[in-house]
C-alpha cells in the first residue's frame, strides 16, 4: 500500500499481484469536514473563558484546561467523545481526591516524612494504574482514564508539596475539565451527531455486499470465455478487490463496537444493543474473505487447468457461487432493514443443494482426467485392422488450482452458513422486525382464490433444509 499527495489530499492505492493498483476513495469526506467544523465551534465557545473577564475570574488561570480538554476529548463519533469525556472526568476526580487525601496525611506526618509519603504514594498508585492497563477489559474501555489518573495524581502530589492552596487549584481544574467535556458532549450529540453504532451497523452491511460481489467476481473471472474477457474489465477488477476492505476492517469494527457501548439509545438501537454480536459477524465475514483471497490466487496463478476441465465444472461452480452470494445479499438486506428474512432458509437450502451438485461433478471428474477429448486424434492401424486412439492424461499440477478453487467454494458455503446463524442470533437479541411486518396486500387480486404457491414454497423449504454439508 502506498500514498501520495493529489490536489491537497492523500490518495491511497493498494498494489495487487497482477501489477495493477486499486484506488481507495474516502467515503465520508463531507462528514469529516462537518466534524472538524463542530470541533472548531467547541474550541470557540470554550475560549470565551479566556477572553471574557467575568468567566476568567471565575475559573482563574486554569481556563486553559478547558481548551485542552476540548482539543483532546472531541472525537469523530458521539460514542468516542462520551468515552473519553467520562474517562477524563472519572480519572481526574478519583486522582484529585486521592491526591488531596495523601497530601493531608503527609502534612500531618511532619516535614521529614512528608516527601517520603508523597513519593511512595506516587510510585505505588502510578504503578498500579499502569499495570491495570494490561488487563484486556480495562484496556478496551478505561485505558484513557488510567492515563488521566496517572497524570492528575502525579501533578497533584508533586505540586501540592510547594503549593498551599491545593484544594482551590484542584477544584478549579476539575470544574474547567467538566466544562470542557460538557461542551463536547452537548455539541457532538445535538449538532449533526455521528453515532458509532450506526457506523458499525453500516460497515457490516457494506462488508456483506462487498463480499458477495467479490465472490461472484472471482468465480466469473475464472470461468469466463476469451470473448467476454474485456467486457466490464474495470468494474470487475473493482469487485475483485472489495474483499480486501473486509479483511482490513477488524480494528475499525472493534473500536466502533467499544464506542457504541457508551452511547445512549438512538434510532433503532436500544441502550443494551448487542454490539458484541457484530464483532462475531465481522470475524465470520473475514474468514470467508480469506477463502475469497485464495480464489483470487487461483485466478492469478501461472498454472491453469485445461479448458475441458473448466468447462466440466463451470456450470456447477458458478451456480454455487451465485447461490452463496445470494445468501450474503439477503443477509445484507436483513441488516439494512432490521427485518428478519422470510426466504433465508430457502436460499441456504439452495446453496447446500449446489454443494451437492459440485460434489457429484467432482466424483465424475476422474473420467475426464483419464480420457480427455482431444481436438486432433492421431490413429494407426494394427495388423488386424483395429484403430488405436492415443490419449493423454492431464498433469497433476494443472489440476491443483481448479481443485483448490472448488474446495474453497465449498468451504465458503459452510462458513456463510455459520454467518447466517450469527445474523439470526443478532436478529433475536436485537428484536428485529418480523418478516410479515412490511408485507402489503396485493391489489386487484380476488380474495376467494388462493394460489398453491404458499404450500409449494413450504414443502420446498422443508426439502431443501434436509440438505447438509456432512459429506464435506
Amino acid at each position: 500500500m502506498e500514498g501520495k499527495e493529489v490536489s491537497g489530499k492523500l490518495e491511497w492505492r493498494i498494489n495487487v499481484p497482477d501489477g495493477t493498483s486499486a484506488r481507495l476513495v474516502p467515503e465520508s469526506g463531507l462528514v469529516r469536514r462537518v466534524w472538524l467544523g463542530f470541533k472548531g465551534l467547541s474550541l470557540s465557545v470554550v475560549s470565551l473563558f479566556y477572553f471574557m473577564r467575568p468567566l476568567y475570574e471565575g475559573v482563574g488561570g486554569n481556563a486553559m484546561w478547558a481548551v485542552m480538554t476540548v482539543v483532546v476529548v472531541f472525537e469523530y463519533t458521539v460514542g468516542a467523545s462520551l468515552a473519553k469525556s467520562i474517562n477524563r472526568i472519572t480519572g481526574t476526580c478519583i486522582a484529585g481526591s486521592l491526591g488531596i487525601g495523601v497530601h493531608w496525611v503527609a502534612r500531618q506526618s511532619g516535614d521529614q516524612l512528608e516527601p517520603i509519603i508523597l513519593g511512595t504514594s506516587v510510585f505505588l498508585l502510578a504503578s498500579a494504574a499502569t499495570f491495570s492497563r494490561f488487563i484486556p477489559s480495562v484496556k478496551s474501555r478505561f485505558d484513557y482514564g488510567a492515563v488521566i489518573f496517572i497524570l492528575t495524581f502525579s501533578l497533584v502530589s508533586v505540586s501540592g508539596y510547594r503549593i498551599d492552596k491545593l484544594l482551590v487549584m484542584a477544584q478549579q481544574r476539575v470544574s474547567t475539565i467538566i466544562i470542557g467535556t460538557s461542551l463536547c458532549i452537548l455539541i457532538s450529540m445535538l449538532f449533526c451527531p455521528i453515532w458509532a453504532g450506526d457506523e458499525l451497523h453500516l460497515l457490516i452491511h457494506r462488508n456483506l455486499e462487498k463480499l458477495a460481489d467479490s465472490l461472484d467476481g472471482c468465480v466469473v473471472d475464472y470461468f469466463k470465455d476469451d470473448e467476454t474477457a474485456a467486457v466490464n474489465e474495470e468494474d470487475s477488477s473493482k469487485k475483485l478487490q472489495d474483499y480486501k476492505c473486509v479483511l482490513n476492517s477488524k480494528a475499525t469494527e472493534e473500536s466502533m463496537a467499544n464506542f457504541a457501548r457508551w452511547e445512549p439509545a438512538h434510532g433503532d438501537f436500544n441502550f443494551r444493543h448487542p454490539w458484541k454480536q457484530y464483532l462475531k459477524i465481522g470475524a465470520s465475514l473475514r474468514s470467508c474473505a480469506y477463502c475469497v483471497e485464495t480464489l483470487n490466487g487461483c485466478i492469478n496463478s501461472e498454472i491453469q487447468a485445461p479448458n475441458f476441465l473448466k468447462k466440466h465444472l463451470s456450470k456447477v461452480c458458478m451456480k454455487l457461487s451465485s447461490t452463496s452470494s445470494s445468501v450474503l445479499k439477503e443477509l445484507a438486506v436483513t441488516m439494512k432493514t432490521l427485518t428478519k428474512s422470510s426466504k433465508i432458509d430457502i436460499l441456504v437450502g439452495e446453496m447446500n443443494f449446489a454443494v451437492q451438485e459440485v460434489q457429484h461433478a467432482m466424483k465424475s471428474l476422474h473420467h475426464q482426467l483419464l480420457q480427455p477429448p482431444l481436438p486432433a486424434v492421431e490413429a494407426s492401424d494394427d495388423a488386424k485392422g483395429e484403430r488405436i486412439t492415443k490419449t493423454t492424461i492431464a498433469p497433476l499440477m494443472e489440476v491443483l488450482p481448479l481443485a483448490t478453487l472448488v474446495s474453497m467454494l465449498m468451504e465458503i458455503s459452510a462458513r456463510i452458513e455459520g454467518t447466517v446463524d450469527l445474523v439470526d442470533e443478532l436478529a433475536g437479541l436485537a428484536e428485529f422486525k418480523p418478516p410479515t411486518a412490511n408485507k402489503k396486500p396485493k391489489q386487484n387480486q380476488p380474495t376467494d382464490n388462493h394460489p398453491p404457491s404458499d404450500n409449494q414454497d413450504h414443502e420446498t423449504m422443508k426439502a431443501l433444509q434436509k440438505v447438509d454439508l456432512s459429506s464435506l
